[in-house]
């Protein structure tokens, strides 16, 4: 008898911890919003004083991707910082030393995008030109890429884009509208840039 109510205990405290267990793995800690998952980048950081002197003939470019940043210099001095989103993972940004082939304030995706009717009206988004066929009676219409400076000739380059402060382009440095203006007015075609792990 008393091995009968000890094995029912047992069974009893058993059947506490695994419901106890279940709870907390259904309920668990508190779900994090979206935007606390986004991780905060300091915003673009200019020196005023290097600035006046910066010119397209003084300038270089330096991208880091393990800081999320990009740098305007003159020699080794910083000009500005600023955040920036490089390639994910399949689409990583290519690292090495380039230079600016093409300037475009107004340049346009001819591989991502989004298809459209006649009206403008988007019908299929975040397509890949390359990959995703056209839904009847629509068009490609290509993500805008403004202050575009070119670094390859298959189409990475620098301009305007969502910084969610971890690496989420398809190839290219995102960078918010103040940096990618700053950088495209202090830069020109053959202005050196370099990409790496700085």
């Amino acid at each position: 008898m008393k091995r009968l109510r000890l094995l029912q205990l047992c069974i009893a405290a058993v059947a506490v911890v695994v419901v106890s267990l279940a709870h907390a793995q259904l309920l668990g800690p508190k779900m994090k919003k979206p935007n606390e998952l986004i991780q905060k980048q300091a915003p673009l950081k200019v020196n005023q004083q290097l600035l006046a002197q910066a010119t397209p003939d003084k300038t270089h470019i330096v991208v880091s991707i393990p800081k999320q940043r990009a740098f305007l210099m003159i020699g080794d001095q910083i000009v500005a910082d600023g955040p920036i989103s490089s390639g994910k993972r399949g689409h990583e940004t290519p690292r090495g030393h380039f230079t600016v082939m093409e300037k475009d304030p107004n340049h346009h995706s001819s591989i991502y995008g989004d298809y459209v009717d006649r009206s403008g009206r988007v019908v299929r988004a975040g397509v890949s030109a390359h990959i995703d066929s056209a839904p009847s009676g629509t068009h490609f219409a290509g993500a805008a890429m403004k202050w575009f400076l070119r670094l390859t000739g298959e189409g990475v380059g620098m301009h305007i884009g969502i910084l969610p402060g971890y690496p989420a382009s398809h190839g290219c440095v995102r960078e918010s509208a103040e940096g990618a203006k700053l950088f495209y007015d202090h830069a020109k075609v053959g202005t050196p840039v370099d990409v790496g792990d700085f």
